[in-house]
């Protein structure tokens, strides 16, 4: 049995299978630029963020329908099931699809077939976080807030994420504000490619309670200090770093120093279609390449509920760290 924890931080677009993919692009008559899912599968080596996004980004013309979106939530929730996921904080990205004609609504609702059944489906409780992409303008970040006005009741918290470098946290003050008076829950993507400054700024000005990434907190040590005090979560994937070439190698992630700083940890999988690997796959990953103890391992399974937006339900929170504590460790952990 996998270690139990909960994800934090997963787009839903990047959980899209080269498999899934052609199937949903037969469904609605699109034509991938792709023989088939091998071909597909090669060019997910990327460079960098860019060309990761320019990719994610072009898939996501086989996402057309309710049904689509069901199916994509519906098949991430069975493989997070299987690698231990108990509770999934969940990321979409609306403008990308209301840029393609794809109303809100056809996005929620059918994300949301899947996710009002994921407890029942899949014993995986379930929260949704709309994302702004930072690439695009502030207004257009307002707009996108307005459209989702009527599905409120749906969605827990608002981030932000795509390109982050020359994208600083105070371009988006407006439309945190308003999602703050709107009683959302704040993230943001910072301290990934982005600077430092970018993770005090996103604290400051937008007012974040999670930080999306946040590696980069390490080259100042008064954020260091900070964060720890403030306990503020850091939602890692370091799979991802590895495959966007923010770290070198696994062996290089500053996952055990930061720890040892005193960080409030999370080990998550970001774009696992693409990065090659589900929560429990990262798990896995640093146990092995970092040698983590198995109280380390405990450590980021408690964190993970720890930071989760489960202050609306405490009783489930006890129960999930409860199964984190019981918890026996075997040979292999996912």
């Amino acid at each position: 049995m996998p270690l139990p924890k909960a994800e934090l931080h997963l787009h839903i677009e990047g959980t899209l299978e080269p498999e899934l993919a052609f199937e949903l692009a037969a469904r609605n008559g699109v034509t991938l630029p792709y023989a088939d899912t091998e071909e597909l599968r090669k060019a997910y080596d990327f460079e960098d963020l860019q060309s990761f996004l320019n990719l994610y980004y072009e898939l996501m013309a086989v996402l057309r329908t309710e049904q689509d979106f069901a199916d994509l939530a519906d098949a991430y929730l069975a493989r997070a099931a299987a690698q231990g996921v108990r509770h999934a904080e969940i990321f979409f990205d609306p403008q990308a699809h209301l840029a393609r004609g794809v109303p809100m609504r056809t996005v929620v609702e059918g994300l949301w077939r899947a996710l009002g059944a994921a407890e029942e489906n899949h014993g995986v409780s379930t929260r949704l976080i709309l994302c702004f992409l930072r690439d695009e303008s502030a207004e257009s970040a307002l707009a996108t807030l307005e459209a989702a006005r009527p599905y409120l009741d749906r969605i827990t918290g608002v981030g932000l994420d795509s390109a982050e470098v020359g994208h600083p946290p105070v371009k988006f003050r407006e439309v945190y504000e308003a999602a703050a008076a709107l009683g959302l829950r704040r993230v943001a993507h910072a301290g990934e490619e982005g600077p430092p400054e970018y993770i005090t700024e996103a604290l400051d000005v937008l007012g974040v309670e999670r930080v999306d990434h946040g590696l980069r907190c390490m080259e100042d040590p008064a954020l260091v200090e900070r964060l720890v005090r403030d306990r503020v979560p850091l939602t890692l994937c370091p799979l991802s770093n590895v495959r966007l070439r923010t770290v070198d190698t696994l062996a290089d992630h500053p996952l055990p120093a930061m720890l040892d700083a005193g960080l409030l940890c999370t080990v998550n999988s970001d774009d696992p279609a693409y990065f090659g690997g589900y929560a429990g796959d990262n798990f896995t990953a640093v146990r092995r390449t970092l040698g983590l103890t198995e109280d380390r391992l405990r450590e980021l399974a408690r964190n993970s509920f720890l930071a989760s937006f489960l202050e609306d339900d405490e009783e489930r929170r006890a129960r999930y760290i409860a199964e984190v504590e019981a918890y026996e460790f075997g040979d292999a952990v996912s």
